[in-house]
């Protein structure tokens, strides 16, 4: 944990670990040649300080320069060794510039704040009107995902997502075979039952609804960190 505090939390740094790995010195070497320029330039040593913990787990003391007293430090080095460091650096302003790329994770993460708001919304209207809301929540399947949708979204098989749900009791198959959640598991909002149109049977002429599981939002984020615990296991391969 480095004890910079001069330094903005966003500002870049290249550690003495580095310059001696990418100079080829020994970091014991590169330290005292940061605290004679240090000292040369009147700057407060302690202020660059850091600590790290070794292979032995053993603690270390090392310094974090900006881009300037890095390239101040290795002015005295060949121009080989120079080169290195300015490429390392340029890598980290060239990363620094390209757009951020979201996990698999974190895409969910965003769909949840987007479904919570979403719901939110939901919630005042049913203050307002909560016999239309009943009966649109009834019909309404947005928002919701089936296991497929989930599984496709999470980067796992069906069946295996299929398997694992029913393993950790998330949920069971009827007398029908078809897929139903477990109790504790709609109740916390993982999943959502939706009812089908009412459909009307030839042979009989009686008149059927159906109730078909859906997953909601939320649910998506607590099934993918199921699945995610369960590879970090070697359940299922990444």
């Amino acid at each position: 944990m480095p004890m910079i505090t001069q330094f903005q939390e966003n500002q870049k740094t290249m550690s003495t670990r580095v310059i001696a790995d990418l100079t080829e010195k020994r970091h014991d070497h590169v330290k005292r040649d940061v605290e004679n320029m240090l000292g040369q330039l009147g700057l407060d040593i302690p202020k660059f300080g850091g600590i790290y913990f070794d292979a032995q787990n053993r603690q270390q003391t090392e310094y974090l320069l900006d881009e300037e007293l890095t390239m101040t430090l290795v002015t005295g080095y060949n121009i080989v060794l120079r080169n290195r460091v300015i490429k390392r650096w340029k890598e980290l302003e060239d990363k620094a510039l390209k757009p951020v790329e979201l996990s698999r994770m974190e895409l969910i993460q965003l769909a949840l704040a987007a479904e919570q708001e979403n719901q939110a919304l939901k919630d005042h209207v049913a203050v307002l009107a909560p016999k239309a809301q009943a009966l649109d929540t009834i019909a309404d399947t947005s928002n919701t995902y089936c296991i497929r949708e989930c599984a496709k979204t999470i980067g796992i098989k069906e069946s295996e997502l299929i398997q694992l749900l029913i393993d950790k009791k998330w949920v069971y198959r009827d007398a029908s075979k078809k897929l139903q959640p477990m109790a504790q598991y709609t109740l916390n909002g993982v999943f959502a039952n939706r009812t089908s149109p009412v459909i009307k049977n030839h042979h009989d002429g009686q008149e059927r609804v159906f109730l078909h599981m859906r997953v909601t939002a939320f649910g998506l984020t607590r099934i993918a960190g199921l699945v995610e615990k369960s590879r970090m296991k070697g359940v299922f391969v990444a």
